[in-house]
């Protein structure tokens, strides 16, 4: 069973920066690939980026160039840097992992953090 507990969301003007962060404990090893996902009133869950065990990234077309993802495997933590932050980006962001394969929502075996909150304003 795996654990999934996000910190680092708030509230924050446009064109600023969050850090995201997830930790990660239970049975996790370098094995999972995972993810942060989001999800607005209204709207289904999407995804944001994944990184794999061997650390390649993925990044949803809405946050190319602006998000970072990066996992410390030491510490069993995933980031997610935020920059350029714009009022289409408030969502509750969800942090994700699935062993063997990237997270999905439809993927029965994908663990899923409680969630953190964050709103741009203008």
């Amino acid at each position: 069973q795996v654990q999934l507990q996000e910190s680092g969301g708030g509230s924050v003007q446009s064109g600023g920066s969050l850090r995201l962060s997830c930790a990660a404990s239970g049975a996790t090893d370098r094995h999972y690939c995972m993810g942060w996902f989001r999800q607005a009133p209204g709207k289904a869950r999407e995804w944001v980026a994944t990184i794999t065990t061997s650390g390649g990234t993925n990044l949803a077309d809405s946050a190319r160039g602006r998000f970072t993802i990066s996992r410390d495997n030491a510490k069993n933590t995933l980031y997610l840097q935020m920059n350029s932050l714009k009022l289409e980006d408030t969502a509750m962001y969800y942090c994700a992992a699935r062993r063997g394969f990237c997270p999905t929502p439809s993927a029965s075996d994908t663990y899923w953090g409680q969630g953190t909150q964050v709103t741009v304003s203008s």
